[in-house]
């Protein structure tokens, strides 16, 4: 089998995305693929990185329009197992102002909760250089242990492990339920991407000084913690450098998959790295993998979407020419 550059697990559904109003007056809703792993693959695509998908949808026509939305997008989907059991899991999203998003999903159950450890492509899992999991996932059982069982499966073939906590409040018990299993999730990653309020969520006084929590990830295992601030800026943090980069400034309308855009360029960055590469990286070259990122991000809030809003190569080179 071909080995693959990334390869990620977790869920795949519908954003259906604000989209104006009817002559009545109606709100009328876009349909979007989404789901944070399936953004971070689609965003690596573009940048010409070999990605595949692993996870469960419906056999609806829902489930079909997903399926083909990764293929378009340069994502293979040998790992996609369809549930004539459930339905493809749909989010509807709203929008307040500078494009902030929340999300009420229709998941009781949907087809994404439903994928099984024995569903799982074993030899997929054994040919990717790179693994990348969330936490949605690990909020309902049985895919909370078809996703562990996917991380074990791919580190023990020497993958290197990348997770974004992707905190979503809606689907967790309580903030301690998911920050329990967060912590655990976070412990088997080598990079770890998050926002502040991710880190706040797992460590007290992270919302004076974020450097405090992303040290105590580092002394957890990870090799690279990864902090976005959204408009802000990034931070990157390793054991023997640190470097920040500034966001830019764009006119934001739907902020739906950027974290994942950021997500997406810095492993396409990574690729090749391995944990040792990762932890000899300059301030310099974190500070390059920040900007790169932090423009992809910045791209994807100004359309409407995740995935249809993520930018090509070519229009993340022209921003970044543009913009010094």
């Amino acid at each position: 089998m071909e080995m693959m550059d990334l390869t990620a697990v977790g869920e795949l559904l519908i954003d259906f995305t604000p989209a104006g109003t009817t002559a009545a007056g109606a709100a009328c809703y876009a349909r979007n693929a989404g789901g944070a792993p399936a953004n971070v693959l689609a965003m690596a695509a573009h940048l010409g990185v070999k990605t595949a998908f692993v996870g469960k949808v419906g056999a609806d026509g829902f489930g079909d329009f997903l399926a083909q939305t990764l293929l378009d997008n340069g994502v293979d989907v040998s790992g996609l197992v369809r549930d004539a059991s459930a339905f493809t899991t749909l989010a509807f999203v709203s929008l307040g102002k500078g494009g902030e998003r929340t999300f009420d999903f229709c998941r009781k159950p949907g087809a994404d909760t439903l994928l099984r450890p024995e569903e799982l492509n074993a030899q997929l899992l054994s040919h990717t250089r790179w693994l990348h999991f969330g936490s949605v996932s690990l909020s309902r059982p049985p895919a909370a242990g078809a996703t562990l069982a996917a991380v074990r499966a791919a580190k023990a073939a020497g993958a290197c492990i990348s997770f974004d906590p992707n905190y979503r409040p809606f689907l967790w018990d309580s903030p301690e339920a998911a920050a329990q299993a967060i912590r655990l999730a976070a412990g088997m990653a080598d990079v770890i991407k998050l926002s502040q309020e991710e880190l706040e969520l797992l460590f007290d006084g992270a919302a004076d000084d974020p450097e405090q929590g992303a040290r105590a990830l580092l002394a957890q295992g990870a090799a690279l913690v990864l902090v976005t601030l959204g408009s802000q800026g990034a931070r990157a943090y390793t054991k023997n450098a640190n470097a920040c980069a500034a966001g830019f400034q764009v006119d934001a309308v739907d902020t739906t998959g950027a974290g994942d855009a950021f997500t997406g360029a810095a492993l396409a960055a990574l690729k090749d790295f391995s944990r040792r590469q990762i932890e000899s990286m300059s301030a310099d070259a974190l500070a390059r993998l920040l900007r790169r990122a932090n423009a992809c991000g910045a791209l994807t809030v100004t359309a409407y979407g995740a995935i249809p809003a993520l930018p090509t190569a070519q229009e993340l080179t022209s921003f970044l020419q543009k913009n010094g």
